[in-house]
């Protein structure tokens, strides 16, 4: 009896000595952890939107018959543009929660069961995804139907069910609005119920447009009708800072670390992305570059450092072989200093973007003697700036 006191006596000093050297291990690695915190400047971050929380909800279609080549080239040279104003929207010092959706309609590769209509991209907030998506559209045909357009987005997309939310459809083309068999004034009426507002586009003269019902989804959502001239070249003024600021862009595109079993992909497609705009000219790149140095240009799903300031956690969760080679034998700690460095960084060079960025607006602002009120991307910063006003954003 006196044996097997003894026995369990010493083995429960024994698990009391592992359990002690355990404790101090851990609290010794979290003293560690802590230590290595390095400051972070503080700053207005995009939210990830639920359904119940206010955000601003766009979706694009596009005509992509046969005669739309110019629509497309004008959407492919201002996305960025858009971007970049939707990125100055805040609501009580929270920058907008965006979302954006594309379609297409009237292209003959398109399914007639469809109503030539098709879903490229669900809402999404995956900005080089949706210019991926965008600059892989080509036009061909065909039959367009407006309406059946506006209804298929409607049934689709998961639409905010926030009435503060700004909700809108944006559709552009150049054919009868009231084309197809499903009516387009049944599903403008669909889109007010829902709190979209629709803002038709019509691709030619303003009289031409109203004669062929392009006003009517407009006066049903209280949204606004508009016309451009879809054959006209965006105009972009060059200045001082392109140079620099592309430079810059450079530098950032650097400070990415991809992770995960899509990262190596979508860290090549932001490079890619980047190649699409330079095609277009000098300027075009550098409103990408502003686009990308602003909180609205998140990659948590791939980018190891904007997934860090989400969830810290996934320094210790990652899977190290979808790393870079040169990260992957690091441990917990070195790879966290690597984070850390990087971040501040990237911090540095957006900053330099940002303020080379209003340096050029400036200059514009002096020296621009033209005017693209016509295109498509003009229309759509104008209306989207006071129909996200009116749910009470602000553009700082």
């Amino acid at each position: 009896m006196k044996k097997n006191i003894l026995i369990i006596g010493g083995v429960l000093a024994i698990a009391v000595a592992i359990f002690g050297f355990r404790f101090k291990t851990s609290h010794y690695e979290r003293s560690i952890t802590s230590h290595l915190e390095l400051p972070i400047r503080e700053e207005v971050t995009q939210r990830d939107a639920t359904q119940n929380e206010s955000q601003i909800q766009i979706a694009l279609i596009l005509d992509t018959s046969g005669s739309m080549d110019g629509l497309l080239d004008q959407a492919k040279s201002q996305l960025w543009n858009i971007i970049n104003e939707l990125a100055r929207a805040e609501k009580d010092s929270t920058q907008a929660a965006i979302s954006i959706a594309l379609y297409e309609y009237g292209n003959d590769n398109i399914s007639v069961r469809q109503g030539y209509v098709r879903q490229v991209l669900p809402f999404t907030a995956d900005l080089d995804l949706l210019s991926e998506k965008l600059f892989a559209l080509s036009t061909n045909g065909g039959s367009e139907y407006c309406g059946k357009a506006i209804h298929t987005s409607l049934k689709e997309l998961e639409w905010s069910a926030n009435d503060e939310s700004m909700k809108a459809i944006y559709i552009a083309g150049n054919e009868p609005f009231n084309q197809g068999t499903f009516s387009h004034q049944e599903a403008c009426q669909m889109a007010s119920q829902k709190g979209v507002t629709v803002f038709p586009i019509f691709c030619g003269d303003m009289a031409e447009g109203q004669r062929t019902h392009w006003g009517d989804c407009a006066q049903l959502t209280a949204g606004q009708f508009m016309n451009i001239d879809s054959d006209v070249k965006v105009v972009h003024v060059a200045t001082p800072y392109d140079d620099q600021i592309n430079q810059l862009n450079y530098q950032l595109n650097n400070t990415y670390i991809y992770y995960g079993n899509d990262g190596r992909r979508m860290k090549s497609n932001q490079l890619r992305q980047d190649e699409n705009q330079a095609k277009y000219s000098k300027m075009n790149s550098v409103s990408r570059a502003l686009s990308k140095s602003s909180n609205i240009y998140m990659n948590s799903n791939w980018d190891l450092l904007d997934a860090y300031n989400a969830d810290t956690t996934v320094i210790t969760s990652i899977d190290k072989e979808t790393l870079p080679d040169s990260l992957q034998e690091m441990n917990t700690i070195e790879l966290k200093n690597v984070v850390l460095e990087k971040q501040q960084e990237r911090e540095k060079i957006k900053n330099e973007i940002a303020k080379l960025g209003v340096e050029r607006a400036n200059y514009i602002a002096d020296n621009n003697t033209s005017a693209n009120e016509v295109t498509l991307g003009e229309k759509m910063v104008n209306t989207i700036k006071i129909e996200a006003k009116k749910k009470g954003y602000v553009f700082h």
